[in-house]
């Protein structure tokens, strides 16, 4: 008979993202019956917002056990169960949901999987639900490995947009749910994505969200991520324009030049 095991005690700490994605984030490692009675390693992220439980927390899986679509798939069960919980704490009980059901999600996610079709939106219309950010960073010291991150997160989340290097500045330009794009901070600030000075790996701490809005009929929906050096602002502003962002280019952008 299966025994849920317990998980790990959660470690706190705080994201610091502005006043609207404020918060608490619990890390917590467990292990989860999945195919074949196998114990599957997991690692569940709760980013639990100010006015929590009464709206739904931010969730990020990650198992080396599983393909990335496997954890999209455990990641929208949970939300799914997270909104038959709210106005009432959940974590525990999702974390004890997860390790009793896993397998079977996992068996409808591979079911389902002929018959779905990984298609970008191809509307920009507001109702779509799209959303854009604006992320500056101060720094990659170990840029070919944080760039191949940063493409594989954008992939697996289904996020379009631009990564732009113009000197020393380094912004990227997301696209897509809004969800996925708060999936993206959270793996963005837990990751150890970077190295330090020593060469030690470590977490992004120098990133700036400069903007979290709703995609607008002006704004044009790129239609993949792609990585761009610029030589030159001009150049870098032509971008932002043809993207219908020239607002967005003046008012955030310009200022990191001075």
């Amino acid at each position: 008979m299966f025994s849920p095991p317990r998980p790990l005690p959660p470690t706190p700490g705080s994201l610091g993202w502005g006043p609207e994605t404020d918060g608490t984030v619990f890390r917590i490692h467990t292990k989860a019956e999945g195919f074949s009675d196998v114990d599957i390693p997991l690692e569940l992220v709760f980013h639990l917002p100010l006015n929590y439980p009464l709206c739904l927390p931010g969730i990020s899986v990650n198992s080396e056990h599983l393909t990335r679509a496997q954890c999209v798939t455990v990641k929208e069960k949970l939300l799914e169960q997270a909104g038959h919980l709210l106005s009432g704490p959940m974590v525990h009980e999702l974390v004890l949901w997860i390790q009793q059901n896993l397998g079977s999600v996992l068996t409808q996610s591979e079911a389902g999987r002929g018959s779905e079709k990984c298609a970008l939106p191809t509307s920009t219309t507001v109702e779509d639900g799209l959303w854009m950010t604006l992320l500056y960073l101060d720094h990659m010291r170990a840029k070919t490995k944080y760039v191949k991150t940063v493409e594989k997160w954008a992939s697996d989340l289904r996020l379009t947009g631009r990564l732009m290097f113009l000197g020393k500045i380094i912004l990227i330009l997301l696209q897509g749910d809004r969800s996925s794009i708060k999936e993206y901070l959270v793996l963005q600030k837990t990751s150890k994505v970077d190295v330090d000075s020593s060469g030690k790996k470590c977490k992004e701490k120098m990133i700036s969200v400069l903007l979290e809005t709703k995609l607008q009929p002006e704004h044009k929906r790129f239609l993949a991520f792609e990585v761009k050096e610029y030589s030159a602002l001009d150049e870098l502003q032509k971008e932002f324009e043809a993207a219908g962002l020239k607002k967005l280019f003046s008012e955030f952008v310009v200022g990191l030049v001075k």
